[in-house]
């Protein structure tokens, strides 16, 4: 008998890393770009490491183009509509995804998938997470899944109606995308990936400029997920 844990599926892998290393060389000259302008936005380092917990809650560094001030996670990991935390171009740069583009280096490591449950904080993970929440750990964090695609551009940037930021996300954010990431877990087949990545850069590349044109505002998370059944 091994303790060896099951690895990810060959044609999940397969497709992971087909698609991060052709992406890594396309964005590799937008990305110089990109650490210039955080250079010259905010002082500190242009990407940010964040602590997180992986397939079978195995810790990993998270990678991120930096989007807030330096030191201003430690007032919380969640980041809300309008942070003053974030400066100004790195609202752009969440809101095209493009702080995300880092990640592509923990898909090809395996630490990873394109699809699947987003990563959460450890500490998060470990002081919220019911017994049958711990099962989206079965599966490998991904860049994009359900709730990423269904409450696009993110749920942080969701108003939360009066509450304390912190406070609305562990009340009404987590649960609802650990509902959403358990449907994945459920669902996952290379179809439902394939469908979630096209649909991702869709968003990315139309309705993005959509919301940045029109200042389109997203209402109470509660609204929503009632509309949507979630």
């Amino acid at each position: 008998m091994t303790n060896q844990r099951p690895a990810m599926p060959a044609s999940k892998r397969a497709l992971d890393i087909a698609l991060c290393g052709s992406a890594l060389l396309i964005v590799a000259p937008l990305a110089a770009l990109i650490a210039l302008l955080i250079k010259c936005s905010s002082p500190g380092p242009v990407l940010y490491v964040a602590p997180r917990a992986g397939r079978f809650g195995i810790p990993f560094g998270q990678l991120k183009f930096r989007t807030m001030h330096t030191g201003a996670d430690q007032a919380g990991a969640f980041t809300a509509r309008n942070d003053r935390r974030v400066f100004a171009v790195g609202r752009l740069l969440r809101l095209f995804k493009i702080d995300e583009l880092p990640q592509l280096w923990n898909v090809l490591r395996g630490e990873m998938s394109l699809v699947g449950p987003r990563p959460e904080d450890l500490a998060t993970v470990r002081r919220c997470y019911t017994a049958r929440q711990m099962r989206v750990l079965d599966a490998a964090p991904g860049l994009t899944g359900l709730p990423q695609v269904r409450f696009f551009p993110e749920l942080s940037v969701i108003d939360p109606g009066g509450l304390d930021p912190q406070e609305h996300y562990r009340r009404f954010i987590l649960p609802l995308r650990l509902e959403m990431d358990l449907e994945y877990t459920r669902r996952r087949s290379l179809c439902l990936d394939l469908y979630l990545i096209l649909r991702t850069l869709w968003l990315i590349g139309v309705k993005a400029w959509v919301i940045l044109l029109s200042g389109q505002k997203q209402r109470p998370v509660r609204e929503l997920a009632a509309e949507t059944g979630e």
